[in-house]
């Protein structure tokens, strides 16, 4: 017999859109203070939280909405547009989300653990840097401790974005102590399962409110909250390519609310000057432009992606992984582009911090783009193997 959807679960594109502007508006009016006190955008999050947005990709049959990453792209490129903070946490809550429920073949504890995760609308965090290996995610030094069915774990990580925020942990870590650095396993645990001692603080240039903050992660749980299968298969079949795309969709964001800025100081010095268009109109246009190659480049991207998302052997490639590693180091040099380029439309309006046509915070957070997995670190490591990549032989390929 089938059950009528419920309320939580029978959502429409419409419904989404209405939810998501109902959120945006509540980040905007806090993105301010949550960049200069540097702090988890509370309001935002409990507005996410209100509207049900959490779990909008994990499937009905787990009590989500099983919308696609590209619905959930969207979503990251609107809230980011008023609180970057804002959207950044929730991409990566979504990555990590995309990890177990792509990954947990057909583990009852990990259902739970999404089911409990739309009906209680859990934030998880996440954890894959860790001592001196720094931004390196495929290396851990911590291992799993199993005994007698149970496990534990303690990392030093160098990083937990919003990690005293999160309901959720999902972390990486050797499979053993007698296993590779590279061996890596995924875990997720909740906050009951975990302690964090605070090891390094979060005072940075931009993306402040994301309170990135240094942690000794100390855990505990059942066998069966490790993700089935390696962290080598998760790590380029979803974790790269959904990062990727979702944190491109969040400086796609902010460097759309910076051309807007552009846009509306334009129209204000036409309108006050009787025509007259200021001597920056030409940085707008071009904002304007590279605006919509990037949301062209991400679209692509996602399309590719969700072209082969089931199938491993595309996934593996040498052509898709070049693709996708090169969408964010793209993604991440247009973004920076574009800001300055409304800046400079905008003159002394947008470089001021009390105007109301400033980019100054756009700017200091999409500053953090190229450095997050720093993209001088993935033009090295693509070197050797972008060399065996096909050029293409057509403009259609």
């Amino acid at each position: 017999m089938n059950r009528a959807p419920s309320a939580t679960t029978a959502r429409t594109p419409a419904d989404i859109t209405t939810r998501v502007q109902a959120v945006k508006a509540v980040a905007a009016q806090h993105a301010a203070s949550v960049d200069s006190a540097a702090r988890f955008p509370e309001e935002a999050f409990a507005a996410v939280k209100s509207q049900r947005l959490l779990g909008i990709l994990v499937p009905e049959r787990l009590g989500g909405e099983g919308k696609d990453l590209a619905q959930v792209a969207d979503v990251c490129y609107q809230l980011a547009q008023a609180c970057a903070s804002t959207g950044m946490i929730y991409a990566m809550h979504q990555i990590k989300t995309a990890c177990v429920l792509r990954h947990m073949r057909d583990s009852q504890a990990l259902e739970r653990l999404l089911r409990r995760l739309c009906a209680e609308q859990l934030l998880l965090a996440s954890s894959t840097t860790e001592g001196q290996g720094g931004g390196n995610v495929r290396s851990s030094e911590a291992p799993v401790e199993h005994r007698d069915g149970r496990i534990s774990l303690e990392r030093r990580a160098s990083v937990i974005s919003y990690g005293a925020y999160a309901d959720g942990i999902v972390t990486t870590a050797r499979r053993s102590s007698d296993a590779a650095a590279s061996d890596q396993v995924l875990v997720a645990f909740v906050k009951a399962d975990y302690t964090l001692t605070r090891l390094q603080g979060w005072n940075t240039l931009g993306m402040r409110g994301t309170c990135s903050e240094g942690y000794t992660l100390k855990a505990s749980g059942a066998a069966d909250q490790i993700v089935p299968e390696p962290y080598e298969i998760i790590h380029p079949q979803t974790m790269v390519p959904c990062a990727h795309l979702l944190w491109g969709s969040v400086w796609a964001g902010i460097a759309a609310d910076a051309t807007a800025r552009a846009q509306g100081f334009i129209r204000q010095v036409v309108r006050q000057s009787g025509g007259q268009t200021p001597p920056g109109a030409p940085q707008y246009t071009r904002a304007l432009a590279s605006l919509r190659t990037l949301r062209g480049m991400l679209a692509s991207s996602l399309r590719a992606y969700q072209r082969s998302m089931d199938d491993p052997k595309a996934l593996a490639s040498i052509e898709f992984q070049t693709m996708i590693t090169l969408t964010k180091v793209e993604a991440s040099e247009l973004a920076v582009a574009i800001v300055l380029s409304a800046m400079r439309a905008c003159g002394l309006s947008g470089y001021r911090c009390d105007s109301e046509f400033s980019i100054e915070r756009h700017l200091r957070d999409v500053l953090s783009a190229p450095i997050m997995i720093n993209n001088d670190r993935i033009l090295t490591n693509l070197g050797s193997s972008s060399l065996l990549a096909p050029i293409a032989a057509s403009i259609g390929d």
